[in-house]
């Protein structure tokens, strides 16, 4: 009787990354920003791979799907995030937490495989470039695209499901600029066990896995390289794979950190931080990282821009 009284909870209010009125101008203008820059790097990334048909092949294929996720992303955290600083009050309704939680989930699992993916294609591309036509063929690595969203999208439905029997007590207000696992569980007045297990379960395999496939990947890459003779050779082979080892320690740097903590040690203010690195920041970088540091997509930008400006 008691519990069922706590589960008519239809809306939250999320703090936010600070409750000081001063400050809630200036972070909407910062974020509205980097949220453009975002849309507009990662859209753009898209748009070329597209255009350039010289870049019409796997490694771009999981590089425009990566921009991709890194859009859908931002668009799930951000926008909300922008409403709630020029709101008086930050209210989400139940079922809007629940399916930003969805999304969130999806894309977020989704960029972690991808990564291992990508890892995996540099792999192959640089330890056996000969075979790399039959191994990274159109079905499998259009598979592997194919798989990383389908786990993405299994896992956020075991997840939300699980989440959506939990009963939430007042206040109902969530310490987070958006819906995430640990701070909802901490507004729960009912057995949270499963979803805790669920979370380390689900955290270990999506963080650990993709980490195990990167390493043991750039752990042959490596060995591959130190055997190049020409400087130009290790040099050209290493500038491939740069951008994306950047890419990872960001990613799963922040990731680790929020998810893979004792819930002693982590605290939601840390974890706010924490989270404001894979969830805005690594999608607004990786569009720069990519471009900044591979001469094919510096190469293509720049054929396009002259193909516009002669037309």
């Amino acid at each position: 009787m008691v519990a069922g009284n706590h589960c008519t909870v239809t809306d939250f209010f999320l703090a936010g990354l600070s409750e000081k009125p001063e400050l809630q101008m200036p972070f909407f203008l910062f974020f509205m920003a980097i949220y453009v820059f975002t849309v507009v790097g990662n859209l753009g990334m898209i748009t070329l791979i597209g255009l350039s048909s010289h870049l019409h092949n796997p490694m771009y294929y999981f590089l425009s799907s990566l921009s991709f996720i890194d859009f859908c992303q931002s668009t799930v955290v951000i926008l909300k995030m922008l409403v709630g600083f020029v709101s008086e009050k930050n209210l989400i309704s139940y079922p809007a937490c629940m399916t930003q939680l969805y999304f969130f989930i999806s894309f977020g699992i989704a960029e972690c495989f991808t990564l291992a993916a990508m890892a995996y294609d540099r792999y192959v591309a640089i330890c056996n470039p000969l075979l790399y036509n039959v191994t990274m063929s159109y079905q499998i690595y259009s598979s592997l695209i194919l798989g990383v969203y389908f786990f993405g999208v299994l896992c956020a439905s075991v997840h939300t499901g699980f989440m959506t029997r939990i009963c939430f007590c007042k206040p109902d207000v969530i310490n987070h600029y958006f819906c995430d696992f640990l701070p909802l569980l901490k507004l729960a007045c009912s057995s949270t066990y499963v979803n805790e297990l669920l979370i380390l379960f689900f955290g270990t395999l999506n963080i650990c896995v993709p980490i195990l496939t990167i390493i043991t990947s750039y752990i042959f890459i490596i060995a591959s390289i130190a055997r190049i003779h020409s400087t130009e050779g290790r040099s050209k082979a290493f500038s491939t794979c740069s951008s994306h080892i950047l890419a990872v320690v960001i990613f799963f740097g922040s990731l680790a950190f929020m998810y893979l903590q004792p819930s002693s040690v982590n605290s939601m203010d840390q974890g706010k931080i924490s989270s404001v690195f894979y969830t805005i920041v690594v999608p607004m970088m990786n569009p720069l990282i990519y471009s900044l540091r591979n001469k094919d997509v510096s190469v293509a930008l720049k054929k396009i821009l002259q193909r516009k400006t002669f037309m």
